[in-house]
C-alpha cells in the first residue's frame, strides 16, 4: 500500500528561542536562527532523522513538506540531498501570521493534489521523534489489516504517559476495539482514567482529508489556536469517521530547550551502543 507524507514544518520554534535567548552558558547559541525541525539530534537535523524512516519503508514514495518563509532557505539548502521531497511556504514571516497547524495542511493538500490521491497520508509534526524501537513498517500493516475491515478508517498514534503527562498532552480515550472515542487536550489527571498521549503523527484517510476544509470553515472565526492544534481536527474527525490507535513505546516533543537536551542525548547514547 503507497503513502504519501506530510510534513508540517512551518513553526517558529518561540519558546525553545526564548530558553535559549535566557541561557548563560551560551552553549545552545549556535542554535538560535534554525527551525526545530533542521536542529541537530546527535549530529542529525531531526527532520533526516525522519527521511531515514521513511526511506527504509517500501511504502513511502514522495514526502511533501509545509514551511514558513523565514526559514525558506534553510530548508531549501537541506532539501538539496533529497530527490523525493517537495517544499512549500505558508507564506508566513512571523509567528503571529502563520496558517496554523490544519491550515498548513490544506495549504499542501491543495497545492500537491494530495486532497484528490487515492491514498492514505501520513501527516507528522517537525518537531517529534519516536523511541528508537519506531517502526513505520509495523504501522502501515497494522494500517492495512485495519483498512480490510474499516476501509475509511484513519489511524493515530498513542503511549502510556503518566499524571503529568496527562496535563501536559492531548489524551486519548478508546473503546474495547482501540477505537477513537474522545480527544481531549491537556485534560489532567482528573479528568479522564486514560493515559493514552497522542502525538503529532496520523495516517489520514482520503475521506478524512476531505474534511479538512469543513473543519476550518467551523473554526475560521475562532482563534488560531483552534486552527493549530491537530489533536482539534482529530476529535472533529473521531465524530464522524472510524479513528484507530496503534500504541509506540513513546516519543520525544522538541518544545523548549530541556526537551532538546532530552531528545539530542537519548540519540546520541543510542548511536554509540
Amino acid at each position: 500500500m503507497a503513502v504519501n507524507v506530510l510534513v508540517l514544518a512551518a513553526g517558529y520554534g518561540t519558546r525553545l528561542a526564548k530558553d535559549i535567548a535566557s541561557d548563560s552558558t551560551g552553549k545552545y547559541e549556535h542554535l538560535a536562527h534554525l527551525p526545530k525541525p533542521l536542529l541537530p539530534i546527535g549530529d542529525v537535523p531531526l527532520l533526516s532523522r525522519w527521511m531515514r524512516i521513511f526511506s527504509s519503508c517500501v511504502h513511502v514514495g514522495q514526502v511533501y513538506i509545509v514551511i514558513n518563509e523565514l526559514f525558506r532557505p534553510l530548508f531549501e539548502k537541506w532539501a538539496k540531498d533529497f530527490s523525493n521531497v517537495h517544499l512549500v511556504s505558508d507564506g508566513s514571516t512571523c509567528n503571529e501570521n502563520r496558517l496554523g497547524a490544519i491550515g498548513a495542511m490544506k495549504l499542501a493538500l491543495d497545492h500537491f493534489g494530495l486532497s484528490e490521491s487515492a491514498a492514505d497520508t501520513i501527516v507528522v509534526g517537525g518537531d517529534t521523534l519516536f523511541y528508537s524501537d519506531f517502526s513505520l513498517s509495523q504501522v502501515l500493516v497494522a494500517l492495512d489489516q485495519l483498512k480490510s475491515t474499516h476501509p475509511a478508517s484513519s489511524m493515530v498514534l498513542a503511549y502510556v504517559t503518566n499524571d503529568d503527562g496527562a496535563a501536559r498532552y492531548g489524551i486519548l480515550e478508546i473503546d474495547d476495539h482501540s477505537r477513537v472515542v474522545a480527544f481531549l487536550e491537556k485534560p489532567g489527571a482528573h479528568g479522564t482514567a486514560s493515559r493514552l498521549a497522542c502525538p503529532c503523527f496520523y495516517v489520514f484517510s482520503p475521506a478524512a482529508l476531505k474534511l479538512v476544509p469543513e473543519f476550518l470553515s467551523a473554526h475560521a472565526d475562532g482563534p488560531l489556536e483552534a486552527r493549530d492544534a491537530p489533536g482539534n481536527f482529530v476529535r472533529f474527525l473521531q465524530a464522524k469517521l472510524p479513528v484507530f490507535v496503534h500504541t509506540i513505546s513513546g516519543r520525544f516533543d522538541v518544545g523548549g530547550l530541556a526537551s532538546y537536551e532530552q531528545c539530542d542525548q537519548y540519540f546520541r547514547l543510542a548511536s554509540s551502543q
